[in-house]
């Protein structure tokens, strides 16, 4: 069985891999990079790598030839080319390589998501269901090492606002997002969909945290409109292109589109997920 990860040389990627080498053998595990280079640095020596860009849908089919299981992390939007046209290409390579089955990075509650940040992944999930090829949804809900910025502002003693009001976020760790990627990459048979997060949890709920992983309470999390977050944004430096996407993963985690009732993670993974205080003074420590 040949297992190739794709963006391999990423964070996510290179847990992926460690995690599959607990229970594979080096031969079979193929990282699909783009740079080779920086493969050599970051990559363990003994598995094999492939170089192939996301824009190139040639080099993609012959790095995957003959893989049978294939994790597909999504790309970062805002590339020259765009995020729909690098996944056509994987997807449509993939497929011409006769890979057997893909597992696909998305986004929670693709499926039934509103918010315009999702529609790259509503694509790929519908491209990937036409292709014909054996298919995992790996929904992944929200990292905990987005919010540093509240992290450490929390850990100083800063305040800090937001604006998704009581919305919830299902935070979890990266790590246990890439370690439940490479097990359900593992899997005999795996579900078509997994929907992937942590407790959800709002704004007010992470500062409550914040206050008992670091021992400081003399700070607050205010919750303001998306005008006065954007304004704010701004304010602060942040390029006035910029800030309005970052009010629009306000409005999403507002929407509670970033909350999954699912324990699906924490099966997968075969236990609990980090306790919110510990992950917490985890990503401080780093």
């Amino acid at each position: 069985m040949k297992y190739a990860i794709s963006a391999a040389t990423g964070h996510f990627g290179q847990i992926v891999i460690k995690e599959l080498l607990k229970t594979v053998a080096p031969s079979d595990v193929i990282a699909i990079v783009r740079n080779p280079e920086k493969a050599a640095k970051v990559l363990p020596t003994a598995i094999t790598v492939r170089q192939a860009d996301y824009t190139d849908e040639a080099a993609l089919e012959q790095a995957l030839t003959g893989i049978d299981r294939f994790l597909f992390i999504s790309s970062v939007p805002g590339g020259a080319v765009s995020r729909e046209q690098q996944h056509q290409n994987v997807v449509t390579a993939a497929k011409a390589a006769g890979v057997g089955y893909m597992a696909y990075t998305s986004f929670a509650k693709a499926d039934t998501a509103k918010s315009p940040l999702f529609t790259d992944h509503v694509f790929t999930e519908k491209l990937i269901k036409d292709s014909g090829v054996a298919y995992s949804f790996l929904r992944n809900a929200w990292y905990l090492e987005n919010e540093i910025s509240y992290l450490q502002a929390g850990a100083a003693g800063k305040d800090a606002i937001y604006a998704a009001g009581d919305g919830k976020v299902s935070f979890a760790l990266e790590r246990e997002y890439a370690v439940g990627a490479a097990k359900v990459l593992l899997l005999a048979d795996p579900k078509p969909v997994y929907e992937f997060g942590g407790q959800p949890r709002s704004y007010a709920d992470l500062a409550q945290a914040i206050k008992r992983a670091t021992g400081h309470d003399d700070f607050q999390f205010k919750a303001v409109s998306p005008a006065e977050y954007q304004q704010a944004l701004i304010a602060g430096g942040m390029d006035a292109n910029m800030a309005p996407v970052m009010v629009s993963m306000q409005t999403m985690m507002a929407d509670n589109e970033l909350s999954v009732n699912s324990d699906d993670l924490a099966t997968v993974l075969g236990h609990p997920l980090t306790p919110i205080e510990t992950a917490i003074k985890e990503i401080l420590a780093r």
